[in-house]
């Protein structure tokens, strides 16, 4: 019984004291459950002739790696301006002794 109105209701509130009623809704309530338990599970899409799971397709490749933006030339210029930099530089952040100029450990250095 899936079709039901108002009035099936109030004929089963009056039967047997609502027992009808409770068995109704409980056997509706399983119906659901079923209906949720267990749910329809599409098949895969077949897989052309000649499939291998976790392969490149057949007469295909990985792409190329990227080729780099900066020539050997540009590297070793900006690898010899940092060279230069950290030998110019104080690096007082490496020494726990020697603060930085910013105020909090100037604040710091006075206390």
């Amino acid at each position: 019984m899936t079709d039901f109105d108002q009035d099936d209701i109030a004929a089963m509130r009056q039967e047997n004291g609502g027992a009808d009623l409770k068995r109704f809704m409980r056997d509706q309530l399983r119906a659901g459950l079923q209906r949720r338990d267990t749910p329809t599970v599409a098949a895969p899409p077949p897989r052309p002739p000649g499939h291998r799971p976790g392969t490149w397709p057949s007469g295909t490749s990985p792409p190329e790696p990227r080729p780099s933006a900066h020539t050997p030339a540009q590297w070793g210029a900006a690898l010899n301006e940092y060279r230069a930099a950290l030998m110019a530089d104080d690096h007082t952040q490496l020494n726990s002794d020697q603060p930085c100029g910013c105020v909090t450990c100037q604040l710091a250095k006075e206390n």
